[in-house]
């Protein structure tokens, strides 16, 4: 085993986001994982100790599997870049650019990849600004179809799909109850697919696209966390030059964004073959119906193999 080979991981999973059933999933799939390929692994749950403990245990690396807000905007990863653990992921500034979907929209716009026309707003701008003018507003200069989302958030929660503008009222209040800024965005039609990006030091690599087919017709959070309620097709049932055309799209979200070791980006591929960005995740879900663990498995990598490749990666990077 070479120098930079990591003998204990610890995988922080749970947390307190409304995400944390999803989060422990995740968790103990990466744990099972690296503790098949021969490492120690203790699979922890956050909470005051933590830093304490990190700061005496001092293990080699450290694997946030924590959906929501305490794993995905950047707060963790400073802390442990303050402790100066390594850890497995995105640093913590690009995390908060991802977080951020409104902020990840526009740089990724900026680097040339087209995504859905939205808006952002607060829920105190929807209200000092009058709550009908404001629907009267989004209903006529965008319209329906929409798609009606918080601003920051994961597995589906809070997110609306409008063909009605009499239920873009509901919708709003969905998206406000998980955070203080709704994003509203022209609902593309076409096919949903999500790239996973792993980059273990050679280099950022796309996996073949997944596509999402759910039973309802909605990739709800039911649909994403239940066997059964949603098809999915990897590689995507693309032509050759579409594929590789979100490929690419998917390697400049990532690139664009700043991030490392492994991501997903989500994107809809329109009739004419152009993917739209929708949103980037630093902690994609590793669930058994988890979308990347499925592109990994059908570019025929070994889990356990590819999780510690992330883990000596984050090694690496950290040291001078």
């Amino acid at each position: 085993m070479n120098d930079i080979s990591p003998r204990t991981v610890v995988v922080l999973a749970g947390g307190i986001s409304h995400e944390r059933d999803v989060s422990l999933r995740s968790g103990r799939r990466v744990a099972d994982s690296l503790a098949e390929h021969g490492i120690s692994v203790e699979l922890r749950d956050p909470d005051a100790s933590l830093l304490a403990y990190l700061a005496e245990s001092r293990p080699d690396v450290v694997w946030p599997a924590l959906h929501g807000a305490s794993g995905e905007d950047g707060s963790l990863r400073g802390l442990l870049e303050l402790v100066g653990i390594p850890y497995v992921g995105s640093t913590s500034d690009a995390a908060r650019l991802a977080w951020d979907k409104p902020t990840a929209k526009a740089l990724v716009s900026r680097a040339g990849v087209r995504t859905p026309r939205s808006i952002a707003l607060s829920r105190d701008a929807f209200r000092e600004l009058g709550a009908q003018s404001v629907l009267d507003c989004l209903s006529n200069d965008l319209s329906v179809p929409l798609v009606v989302k918080p601003a920051q958030g994961g597995s589906a929660q809070g997110v609306t799909l409008v063909d009605d503008r009499v239920d873009l009222p509901r919708a709003m209040v969905d998206a406000y109850t998980y955070c203080d800024v709704a994003l509203i965005e022209k609902r593309v039609i076409g096919t949903e697919i999500a790239v996973g990006i792993i980059d273990s030091g050679d280099g950022p690599v796309a996996l073949p696209a997944v596509e999402i087919q759910p039973l309802s017709g909605v990739y709800s959070f039911e649909a994403r966390y239940n066997a059964g309620e949603t098809r999915f097709y990897t590689p995507a049932r693309l032509s050759d030059e579409v594929s590789e055309r979100a490929a690419e799209a998917a390697l400049l979200a990532h690139s664009t964004l700043g991030l490392r070791h492994l991501s997903r980006v989500d994107l809809i591929v329109d009739d004419a073959g152009t993917p739209w960005f929708l949103e980037a995740n630093v902690v994609p879900g590793l669930t058994e119906t988890s979308l990347l663990p499925q592109a990994l498995e059908a570019a025929g990598h070994d889990l356990g193999w590819v999780y510690s490749a992330l883990a000596e990666a984050a090694i690496r990077e950290s040291r001078p």
